[in-house]
């Protein structure tokens, strides 16, 4: 066998981090200061986050590559491919990939917040790759740095995870990303040299990170790791070529999931320039690229010598934790919106076109022809797929998300999340309470002495969802709680998170100002007057344990007498208005979220209330 060679004018980085501490940010800074734009070209901000859900929800939700073409004083041109992953840990899926097309990992961790859970997450996943580090500490400009706690803290994470010796030893660089500014040098003000740009950070890049290692000669082997649409060439996979060469309009073997092997042509081969793919005729190793002309290739397949194929081990993710149904919307009011998908047929080719660049999703049918349960990482991975086909007018009926609970040594487990928590001090009490009633034990604490304090709990995912909306208005909206995956434990027994009741409508109508002025005094309304309601349909929180059927169309009568004092202005409280997120974590196992493309309705399975009355009865008497 011949010996290993390197490709020296190429790196294969991953820039990894918790959700907002900086990574797309950075990446902008970088594809500025290499010329990848025009000093006159408009470049909206954080370039990378190309999704509208991405843009709205400030995080990054898919992982994307871009290409940062670098000269180092004095030396060769050099391309620094760049993966930009999400920090959330529900988008697992979206990590475990990009870190499997690199050859290193750049940590970014806020000078402020330190470590914290999504960033225990991605360094794991790095470390158990046996990726090399580069520790990044962005945002040492904060007033509130703590620029070496922070540091002593990451050590502390990295020995916590049985980090080898050699990636202990890691670089750190003290940047501030929004300015495009980084230093070797630890800032002792927070201030970096005004002076200063990106260059100890590419420099240290290129002396940390080794280059794509191959052996001349060797059969192709490229690994399928993502896959993207194009409107003129369909469907594109994204590879990271092994081994060997590829060229376009040549036959390559095409080696599936199920084992089989088939030839097949590469109708257009695509390299990453900056943001831009252009066209290119051969690929060899550590090249990130795009092929065309596969319609039904997946991830995790492998594109190989048609002469000696090879295939490269398949992707694999962690388990789902959390599962909802999803299925098509069963309301009276289904289809009044203008251009709605609501068949069954629809909703199914939706979900199976999902499946194929989610590799962490997964779609299991139920009793019902009409309805799937929906797997995934966790409640927001969920949330943002429901409210991706709701602005692609699909119609749905969403049920209360639940854990995905399994059996080890014949007793029933489920997953436990760690969840850390920054809070004033003062809400110590509050937050202890929440958490106990939801089985959380507390692992950690630790005072800063700022009048800030940082928890550790280990919770049942069960106890988390509706947790957030409590958690903010027991704090003030001052908190800030992060929960990451950690394992699972036997089951906790039942869980009352949510001690209130609902208002549920007993006939359908139009809301009345009349009755919601009566009602409001039971709780909170969550319509309008002038709202279409039904049978069954939520329209507001009770304020005790118990649901209560109200009517909430009913009118004033009208009588010929004159009142002395005339009609009370009706003064109505404004209803509280649910986003997709509070709707799911609001509704208890018997109700289920009513998605259209305006409209998110909460709603009873059984809209019935003769049927939810004698249901009620028959489990009171089991």
């Amino acid at each position: 066998m011949a010996a290993p060679a390197f490709r020296t004018d190429l790196r294969n980085i991953a820039i990894v981090a918790h959700v907002d501490h900086g990574k797309t940010t950075l990446v902008d800074a970088m594809l500025w200061q290499s010329g990848a734009f025009r000093a006159n070209q408009d470049v909206d901000e954080r370039v990378m986050d190309s999704n509208d859900l991405e843009r709205e929800k400030g995080i990054t939700i898919l992982a994307k590559n871009t290409a940062v073409r670098y000269r180092p004083p004095g030396g060769e041109p050099m391309t620094i491919n760049i993966i930009d992953t999400p920090g959330h840990a529900d988008f697992g899926g979206e990590v475990e990939r990009g870190l499997s097309m690199v050859d290193g990992v750049v940590l970014l961790v806020d000078a402020s917040e330190g470590p914290l859970p999504q960033t225990r997450f991605v360094l794991r996943k790095a470390l158990a790759a046996k990726l090399p580090v580069i520790l990044v500490i962005n945002k040492v400009d904060r007033p509130d740095s703590r620029i070496a706690e922070v540091v002593d803290a990451t050590y502390e994470l990295f020995i916590d995870l049985d980090a080898t010796e050699e990636q202990i030893d890691f670089p750190i660089v003290y940047a501030c990303a929004r300015d495009g500014r980084a230093s070797l040098e630890r800032p002792g003000d927070g201030q970096l040299p005004a002076d200063e740009n990106l260059e100890p950070l590419f420099r240290t890049i290129l002396d940390t990170i080794p280059a794509p290692e191959y052996i001349p000669g060797a059969p192709l082997q490229a690994h399928v790791t993502n896959l993207d649409a194009s409107p003129f060439l369909g469907r594109l996979a994204l590879c990271r070529v092994h081994q060997g060469e590829i060229r376009k309009g040549r036959q390559v073997a095409w080696c599936r999931r199920d084992g089989s092997v088939s030839q097949v042509k590469v109708t257009e081969l695509l390299m990453t320039d900056a943001l831009e793919r252009v066209s290119a005729e051969q690929a060899g190793p550590g090249d990130i690229i795009a092929i065309a002309g596969i319609p039904d290739i997946m991830i995790g397949e492998t594109l190989a010598d048609p002469a000696d194929p090879r295939p490269l081990p398949l992707i694999t993710v962690d388990e789902p934790a959390i599962s909802m149904t999803i299925g098509i919307n069963t309301s009276p009011l289904a289809g009044r919106t203008k251009g709605s998908k609501v068949t069954a047929r629809l909703v199914k080719d939706r979900l199976d076109r999902e499946l194929v660049g989610n590799v962490s999703l997964r779609v299991l049918p139920t009793e019902r022809p009409d309805t799937w349960e929906v797997q995934g990482r966790g409640e927001l991975a969920l949330a943002i797929l429901v409210e991706q086909m709701r602005r692609e007018n699909y119609e749905l009926t969403v049920g209360k998300p639940q854990v995905v609970t399994k059996e080890v040594d014949g007793k029933l487990h489920e997953p436990v999340e760690r969840l850390t928590i920054d809070a004033p001090e003062e809400y110590l009490g509050a937050i202890t309470q929440l958490l106990a009633t939801r089985k959380g034990r507390m692992e950690q604490m630790t005072n800063h002495g700022t009048g800030w304090v940082r928890m550790e709990w280990l919770v049942p995912a069960r106890g988390l969802i509706g947790f957030r909306t409590d958690f903010l208005t027991d704090t003030r909206g001052t908190g800030i709680a992060h929960h990451v995956f950690e394992g699972y434990e036997p089951w906790f027994g039942e869980l009352r998170t949510r001690p209130t009741g609902s208002l549920v409508a007993d006939r359908s109508g139009v809301a009345v100002a009349y009755a919601m002025f009566n009602l409001q005094e039971r709780g909170t309304l969550f319509v309008e007057p002038g709202t279409e309601v039904y049978e069954g349909m939520l329209v507001g929180e009770n304020s005790r344990s118990d649901d209560m059927d109200v009517n909430i169309t009913k009118e004033k009568k009208l009588t010929n007498m004159r009142s002395s004092t005339g009609d009370e202005l009706e003064r109505l409280i404004p209803p509280r208005r649910l986003s997709l997120e509070q709707a799911l974590e609001f509704c208890r196992e018997d109700e289920c979220v009513e998605v259209t493309s305006d409209t998110v309705r909460l709603r009873k399975v059984v809209l019935d209330a003769k049927e939810r009355g004698r249901a009620r009865s028959r489990r009171s008497r089991d």
